[in-house]
């Protein structure tokens, strides 16, 4: 049998069948006669050549082929019904969000900018990182929904795109608070000759660093280079070493007085931005977090000052 011998009206009915496990409910919710529904149903398995139902006493039980087909069957409604939720800009049953960033963006500041999603049951998420390009190919193909980024994505008129500006935070120096707790460094007169872990060559904020470093003439042990902020928040906690990095990625470590920050300039920063298309089908969840003040809550709080600045005192 090929696709277009399957009736899916058939499979609708039988779906409805077998969420409630009773026929003559099922019959009375869609309005239709018990006999009808029963006949349908006979259809499909005589399509599919297995038995989907067996009874038990008053009960519809599913058979092991039954529950294989039930599974497909939700996701194929219940994708419908998304679908048509979304079509008409409302919720249908559950959202689901996808979600790319790039793989340079600190998994904190991903955690705190969707947490309010972490709340909310009828929301599912789907996550997933990767290189900016690459990302807002699969966004332009709306096989994602939105991408959060540490840099601009590029003009180009081929591929229109709204870059939605969340905020700034300054760059920080930390280090180990049995070490430094105390102590303050010039960024970046200060640091020739110490050792560093650094953001990895591939990070939007390593070019600011490396030519903040060769305008003061300052020469610093590169001890480490990491692209993921995920290992590099290991290293700046297990290693000794002095790290440059967004405080949100160690804003645990800060917290619990692990480490402390040393040092910081506002000619080091890391720009977030939320890059959607502008023919998407608007899904109110997603509205909320773009036109609310969420970047506030995914930053320590000295970073909140720095970004209503950098957006104009804005909220």
């Amino acid at each position: 049998m090929d696709l277009e011998q399957l009736n899916f009206h058939h499979l609708f009915y039988f779906w409805r069948v077998a969420r409630t496990g009773h026929l003559t409910q099922a019959a009375g919710e869609l309005h239709v006669s018990q006999s009808a529904l029963s006949a349908q149903i006979r259809q499909l398995e005589d399509r599919l050549g297995e038995a989907l139902f067996e009874r038990e006493k008053r009960r519809l039980v599913l058979t092991e082929t039954g529950r294989l087909v039930f599974t497909y069957a939700e996701n194929i409604f219940g994708l419908g019904q998304e679908m048509l939720g979304r079509l008409q800009g409302r919720s249908e049953g559950m959202t689901r969000l996808r979600m790319g960033s790039v793989a340079t963006l600190s998994r904190n500041y991903q955690e705190n900018w969707i947490r309010p999603l972490l709340a909310d049951p009828t929301v599912t998420l789907t996550m997933e990182s990767g290189l900016l390009e690459g990302l807002l190919e699969r966004l332009v193909q709306h096989r994602l929904d939105i991408v959060l980024a540490n840099e601009p994505a590029p003009t180009d008129p081929d591929r229109p795109l709204h870059c939605c500006f969340l905020g700034s935070q300054t760059i920080s120096l930390v280090g180990p608070a049995s070490v430094w707790q105390g102590r303050r460094l010039q960024v970046p007169d200060d640091l020739s000759g110490l050792d560093l872990a650094l953001p990895g060559p591939q990070h939007a904020l390593r070019r600011q660093f490396d030519a903040l470093c060769m305008s003061a003439s300052v020469q610093p042990r590169i001890r480490a280079e990491v692209d993921d902020m995920a290992m590099l928040r290991l290293i700046a906690r297990d290693s000794g070493w002095l790290t440059v990095l967004p405080e949100v990625v160690v804003q645990d470590e800060l917290r619990q007085g692990l480490l402390v920050s040393v040092g910081h300039t506002p000619q080091l920063q890391e720009h977030f931005y939320a890059i959607t298309t502008p023919h998407r089908h608007r899904m109110e969840r997603l509205e909320q977090l773009l036109a609310g003040s969420t970047f506030l809550s995914a930053l320590a709080p000295e970073a909140s000052v720095l970004s209503r600045a950098a957006d104009g005192g804005g909220a």
